[in-house]
């Protein structure tokens, strides 16, 4: 029982470690190469778990050359355009000007309901709205709206507007973060003077405090009286 909890711990970290190493991306995000390291890393991790009959090497060693397969196919792709378009394909326009593409749904395998499904979930229903609908190489739909369909920005209305700052996170459930305070510029002392001007003493009373770097803001939300806190 213990081997099988010492191999299920090891292979876990391994995968978490190769899957942080792989990059930080959404499921629906990854491009079909990464989709398929990624299917075939936790199924190699889960036959030398289940069966203590195989040496655990024979499970690491596999995840680790998929690793640097997957490291070789994301740098070939970023040196050469035409080897990006095998690797991970080209988007595919579905609707030019207004018109569905009934080629490129059939090359796609993409069906007018599934289009339809996607129009609706990008808030454009009415096919009769939409410009331009591209199938990104991750499956994703992008959709571009007719100008006359889109939302009005400021800069239509000729209207002025601030600056748009970054909200920065401070204090979270008590404790201060200090490399987030060094972001935002401010240091402790600053952060005690902003506590004590709405009559809190110390950081541990307050559940979450924000900057916005744009008007140097700052938003507290204190602890309910009665909360567990960490110590």
């Amino acid at each position: 029982m213990l081997v099988v909890f010492g191999r299920a711990v090891v292979l876990y970290i391994l995968v978490v470690i190769v899957m942080r190493i792989m990059g930080k991306r959404q499921i629906g995000q990854l491009q079909p190469f990464e989709l398929v390291i990624s299917i075939m890393i936790s199924e190699l991790a889960s036959v030398p778990m289940q069966n203590t009959g195989i040496p655990l090497v024979y499970g690491i060693i596999p995840i680790l050359t998929l690793l640097i397969l997957q490291l070789l196919f994301s740098f070939l792709s970023i040196k050469s355009i035409r080897l990006r378009a095998l690797i991970c394909g080209k988007p595919t326009v579905l609707i030019e000007n207004g018109q569905l593409l009934e080629s490129a749904l059939r090359n796609e395998l993409y069906t007018l309901n599934d289009l339809l499904e996607q129009l609706r979930i990008n808030n454009c229903p009415n096919i009769a709205d939409v410009e331009y609908a591209i199938l990104e190489t991750n499956g994703q739909l992008s959709v571009i709206p007719k100008s006359q369909k889109m939302p009005l920005t400021p800069e239509d209305m000729n209207i002025q507007t601030q600056k748009q700052g970054i909200i920065i996170d401070l204090i979270i459930d008590g404790r201060v973060l200090a490399e987030n305070l060094n972001i935002a510029g401010k240091n402790r002392n600053w952060l005690q003077k902003q506590l004590q001007k709405q009559n809190y003493t110390s950081p541990s009373e307050i559940f979450y405090a924000c900057i916005d770097t744009a008007t140097e803001k700052i938003h507290l939300q204190p602890r309910k009286k009665g909360a567990d806190r960490k110590k």
